[in-house]
């Protein structure tokens, strides 16, 4: 197959309320809102943009908010967590010392996969993995916000592996390396007592920022999707155009799809692989500087060309995610 996907391009979750969201992830981790917007598919509720300094394809962890939704139950069929880079192993040492500071539930630092990381929940038990950039190659890091709490040489500087939780690893093997054109690059032992080794999928520049994480679990239930859970992960792809040769590949593999979707920042193709799990292929742009400037994106509630019409009902029903101004 001559298409190839270049990476991660975003990753979206669900919280069940936005302004401790927006709290945690500017203030805790130090990444920057890059939108404030709402979910185009249900517009009473805020989708919520965190980034580096200019919200680069890679760098972009997003989350809907469900006020209403239940807490996720950890399970398979899942993306079970997700990964933050950060610039070398120092940094990791960092983090555990603001993590344990600030109350934020975290593990030890070990090695997977040949890094070493850090697991943490956030405060609504969402899981993250901060993964070390020190001896990493492939998909060039973003640059963390100079305006963020944390130090820039510590910052997080962009989207590490997702990692996915099956109970017939298989199926989805197939949909990665035959339709999306991974390629398996190695495995590693599972942190869990007596479970296959994870299987470790590449694409595009490879490295941290390209890579898949598969892990075969045949002692879970399945996920049951809730506020700390994971909605979609989403890969990158360079233009329109390549997009719509994708939409018809996906349609080939006869894989039940979305077709083509203008997200108005990005376009995008949505799917199902065989154990339930949703993915996203995205375009790189236009971009989030398309209906605001570069220095106050993220200030101000932006809304695409075919909402701007509802603008004063949104806002109706919106609340500030600042509850403190």
């Amino acid at each position: 197959m001559s298409l190839t996907l270049k990476g991660l391009h975003h990753v979206s979750a669900i919280t069940a309320k936005a302004p401790e969201n927006f709290r945690f992830y500017t203030e805790v981790l130090g990444l920057r809102l890059i939108k404030k917007t709402v979910n185009q598919d249900d517009i009473s509720v805020y989708h919520l943009f965190y980034g580096d300094e200019v919200g680069n394809p890679g760098t972009e962890l997003t989350f809907f908010e469900l006020p209403n939704a239940g807490r996720n139950r950890d399970g398979n069929n899942s993306i079970s967590a997700l990964s933050l880079r950060v610039p070398d192993d120092k940094s990791l040492d960092y983090w555990k010392q603001r993590f344990s500071s600030l109350s934020v539930e975290h593990d030890e630092i070990v090695s997977r996969g040949g890094r070493l990381t850090l697991a943490f929940r956030d405060h609504e038990g969402q899981r993250f993995i901060l993964v070390s950039d020190e001896h990493n190659e492939g998909v060039a890091a973003g640059r963390p916000w100079a305006k963020s709490p944390v130090p820039q040489e510590y910052g997080i500087t962009g989207l590490g592996p997702a990692h996915l939780t099956v109970e017939a690893s298989e199926h989805t093997a197939l949909v990665l390396e035959k339709v999306l054109g991974f390629s398996r690059k190695s495995t590693y032992p599972s942190l869990t007592p007596g479970q296959p080794d994870v299987i470790v999928f590449e694409t595009g520049e490879g490295g941290s920022g390209a890579e898949v994480h598969l892990e075969e679990r045949t002692d879970l239930p399945g996920q049951r999707l809730g506020r700390g859970g994971v909605h979609h992960v989403a890969f990158r792809v360079d233009n329109e155009e390549e997009l719509k040769q994708w939409v018809e590949h996906i349609r080939s593999a006869q894989l039940p799809n979305s077709g083509f979707v203008d997200r108005f920042y990005f376009r995008s193709l949505y799917f199902r692989e065989p154990n339930g799990i949703l993915f996203e292929l995205a375009t790189d742009g236009p971009g989030f500087a398309t209906d605001e400037p570069l220095a106050h994106l993220g200030e101000s509630l932006a809304l695409p060309p075919f909402l701007e019409s509802k603008r004063a009902q949104i806002e109706a029903h919106l609340k500030p995610l600042d509850t403190r101004q």
